[in-house]
């Protein structure tokens, strides 16, 4: 594998996560829920 296609790979598999990752984050948001991190700091919503 070159170093261009190993780049490639990375951010593709870097993007999807990001991208799945907020995808939860804003669909448990969305529905009324709190929003928590991986921190365990919740979001405090009215």
């Amino acid at each position: 594998m070159t170093s261009v296609k190993a780049a490639l790979l990375t951010f593709a598999m870097l993007s999807g996560l990001a991208i799945g990752g907020f995808g939860i984050y804003a669909a448990d948001a969305a529905n009324g829920h709190n929003a928590v991190d991986g921190y365990g700091v919740t979001a405090a919503l009215d």
